[in-house]
């Protein structure tokens, strides 16, 4: 079963409501809170699309930068020994700890 909708570089996760018998959903990783719904699947997409739309007329009238939903960066915590480990092996294989993590996530997400 697949959760999400896309548009525009914008996703969403989308739930359904048995006690309002409604699909709802909720843009992600961007600041602002957007939500919508609707009582069928085909309006649900429709009122997502309507959404992302509102969203980036919204920012343009105000003069606001979107965001996007992903920029392609972001902080990982570990442990200081962990992250030497890191460090060394991917300095041993001539590539940088940004390199070495992102093959690492790719490789993760290929199983």
């Amino acid at each position: 079963m697949n959760n999400l909708l896309s548009y525009k570089g914008y996703h969403a996760r989308v739930e359904y409501s048995d006690a309002d018998e409604v699909f709802f959903g909720l843009i992600l990783g961007i600041e602002d809170s957007i939500s919508f719904e609707a009582d069928t699947v085909i309006k649900l997409k429709k009122a997502f699309q309507e959404a992302v739309d509102d969203y980036l007329e919204m920012c343009e009238e105000l003069g606001k930068t979107p965001d996007k939903a992903y920029k392609g960066s972001f902080n990982v915590r570990i442990s200081p020994e962990a992250h030497r480990k890191a460090d060394l092996l991917a300095k041993s294989k001539g590539i940088s700890l940004n390199q070495f993590v992102e093959k690492a996530i790719k490789d993760s997400m290929a199983n």
